[in-house]
């Protein structure tokens, strides 16, 4: 990582932790420099006009006025990383929405920035790992989760058993080879897992889906799955 480069990742990181900010020591593990440097960065941030404060006390570290930072703008690396998630796992939960995102960003980019990240995703040649199939009602459940509505599916239990029953949806779990629905089953009356190879239909209704807490319904994940975490 060249100084630029480094000077563009402090910010965003200083912006990315909001009013708590982050300590020179922080910084310095993050981008794998000494502090003596991460101080010489922020200066020149400073001089370079960058809304930043100095926060004291215990834990204190430098802080970003967002309110006084353009948009935030990616990488060209960083638009690389997301289309090589994508392109390694296309169906994965709401990958179509990834894709639009992905389209909206590099729309957003600069041209001499977007033509750099092109440049540096064809030299990025994948070997698609096998992938847990997912089924054709897959963005039915999708949506019933993004929109937390309630989903009446026709599920074919182990033994061949055909039930409609309608759900409220929790969670997605890929795990043991299979994708689940975590779901509230209204015919049951109690937390269930379905596995998506077996939901036969799903319709999407209008009806408001409860919010519930996954830990509380379905305890601790399983040790092959783990949350998504976006930080």
């Amino acid at each position: 990582m060249n100084r630029t480069e480094r000077l563009y990742a402090i910010a965003e990181e200083l912006r990315a932790a909001g009013r708590s900010g982050r300590t020179s020591a922080w910084l310095a593990r993050r981008l794998e420099v000494s502090t003596r440097t991460v101080k010489r960065d922020i200066d020149a941030l400073l001089q370079a006009g960058l809304p930043l404060w100095a926060q004291a006390g215990p834990g204190g570290g430098y802080v970003l006025d967002s309110a006084g930072m353009p948009p935030l703008s990616i990488t060209a690396a960083e638009a690389a990383a997301i289309a090589v998630a994508l392109a390694a796992l296309p169906d994965l939960p709401f990958a179509v929405d990834g894709r639009s995102a992905l389209s909206k960003v590099l729309a957003a980019m600069p041209a001499a920035e977007r033509e750099r990240a092109e440049s540096i995703a064809t030299r990025l040649w994948l070997r698609t790992p096998e992938e847990v199939p997912r089924p054709a009602v897959a963005r039915v459940i999708d949506e019933a989760l993004r929109r937390q509505r309630v989903l009446v599916i026709g599920f074919r239990d182990r033994d061949g058993g055909q039930t409609e029953r309608a759900v409220e949806p929790v969670a997605l779990a890929a795990t043991g080879g299979h994708w689940h629905l975590l779901a509230w089953c209204r015919l049951r009356e109690g937390p269930r897992w379905f596995r998506t190879d077996r939901i036969t239909a799903a319709h999407l209704t209008n009806e408001p889906a409860p919010e519930h807490d996954p830990a509380t319904l379905f305890g601790t994940p399983p040790p092959d799955a783990h949350p998504v975490r976006l930080r």
